[in-house]
């Protein structure tokens, strides 16, 4: 037997992986079995099949460690009311003549902040409906400008998708946060036109959508004052950004700080938390937190075992010439392998984990640099990953009491926006 598995096999079991999660199949085991069925087809024994399997999935503990760190900053952001304050007063300021701006950009800031996004968007709905109600600003339109903005957000955050491809490429988070703010800002523009050229196509909003959503949120009395809510992630931007930026200014003081995102996002978070005079509720919030990263733990692991089938069998290889027979510059590889691995899975961190583990090598080979493949690949994954295989599909109808039908609609718009940034993101480190 050859020392890679056949292609076709790391193919199957990647399709197995997706008809099993399209079946409702718990997703951590649809990408684990598989993983186990394409190394079994592909001619692997079962001894060996283990160790693929455990291969792969010890190669995104890193990623794991980080995530679960991470935690900690979005339990505090989203359970002390932080998060919903700063959204709450993005739309005041801003003002109904720039509502949908407003409520892409409170999206995005939520996000960016540390907020996965589907809670973003859960967080920033019942604001929406309700503005959208006032202003006949269409179900549809809103929840373009809410993605569109999240997609923005989830690139430049230190959420589990920006952690995963830096520990993907070996570079800082941080460093990709920086990278994908011009890309981003491009994203959070094209959600906002898109969603003005349409905002009276579709349903509007009704008391029945306002009622349905955002039930459990905190009464305005509740909440933290802007200043103290945005202790955690201001300290939390700030402590990520010294290094990469010292690097920049050749600060020799500033380069030195070389601390990691584990340590910098629960130190942020707790003194965000002691600002808000909560620190009696560090358990709680943790503990919140914590139960949030579960899934996404788990998750992350299931991607991990398939990257191992993936990266173990002469599927990069192959699809390395297939590139190159086409007349497409290797360099477009880190894009190209985000987009397909994120539709794939239907996750922009899953995809990230995918396309960095098993093409990872070969992108470099191309003369790419680390921190142009991690952002690119990463603002590749956010063009096709909100396919009704995934969470965030569900989860974002829910939360503007969509039907499918309605929700699929959304898809076109948000493939643009992962696209503009995507196409902005190759040409500014890869092209030029």
């Amino acid at each position: 037997m050859n020392s890679s598995l056949a292609w076709w096999a790391a193919l199957i079991g990647l399709a197995l992986a997706i008809i099993l999660i399209l079946a409702k199949l718990n997703t951590t085991y649809s990408l684990l079995l598989g993983a186990i069925v394409g190394c079994v087809i592909g001619g692997a024994s079962l001894p060996k099949t283990v160790t693929i399997i455990v291969g792969g999935t010890q190669s995104v503990m890193g990623t794991v460690v980080r995530v679960i760190a991470a935690g900690v900053l979005a339990g505090v952001m989203m359970e002390s009311g932080a998060a919903d304050r700063i959204a709450r007063t993005i739309v005041d300021k801003l003002g109904e003549k720039l509502a949908i701006f407003s409520l892409a950009l409170a999206t995005m800031i939520i996000c960016a902040v540390g907020v996965f996004i589907p809670v973003a968007v859960l967080i920033v709905a019942p604001i929406a409906l309700e503005v959208g109600s006032r202003l006949k600003i269409s179900k549809l339109a809103l929840l373009v400008a809410l993605s569109g903005g999240g997609k923005a957000g989830n690139i430049m955050s230190p959420n589990p998708n920006t952690i995963a491809v830096a520990s993907g490429f070996k570079v800082q988070p941080s460093a990709v946060m920086i990278q994908s703010f011009i890309p981003a800002l491009c994203g959070l523009a094209m959600a906002v036109l898109l969603a003005s050229l349409i905002q009276h196509k579709g349903a509007m909003p009704t008391a029945a959508d306002i009622d349905s959503g955002g039930s459990d949120k905190k009464s305005e009395e509740e909440l933290p004052s802007i200043g103290r809510a945005l202790v955690a992630p201001v300290v939390a931007v700030v402590l990520l950004l010294i290094n990469p930026i010292g690097s920049m200014l050749h600060i020799k003081l500033l380069e030195s700080f070389q601390v990691d995102a584990m340590y910098i996002l629960p130190i942020a978070a707790i003194l965000g938390l002691l600002a808000m005079g909560q620190g009696k509720k560090v358990l709680s919030y943790t503990t919140a937190g914590l139960n949030r990263m579960i899934d996404v733990v788990m998750i992350l692991i299931g991607a991990g075992a398939l990257s191992g089938l993936i990266s173990n069998s002469d599927l990069p290889h192959q699809i390395v010439n297939l590139i190159n027979h086409m007349g497409v510059p290797g360099s477009l590889l880190a894009p190209i392998a985000g987009i397909l691995m994120a539709a794939a899975t239907a996750s922009t961190s899953t995809g990230v984990i995918l396309g960095s583990n098993s093409f990872g090598t070969s992108i470099l080979a191309f003369g790419t640099s680390p921190v142009a493949a991690a952002v690119t690949m990463q603002a590749g994954a956010t063009v096709i990953d909100a396919l009704p295989h995934g969470n965030y599909f569900h989860v974002t109808a829910k939360s503007m009491n969509m039907t499918l039908g309605e929700r699929m609609g959304v898809l076109p718009f948000e493939v643009l926006v992962g696209l503009t940034m995507t196409i902005v993101a190759t040409l500014m480190y890869i092209v030029f």
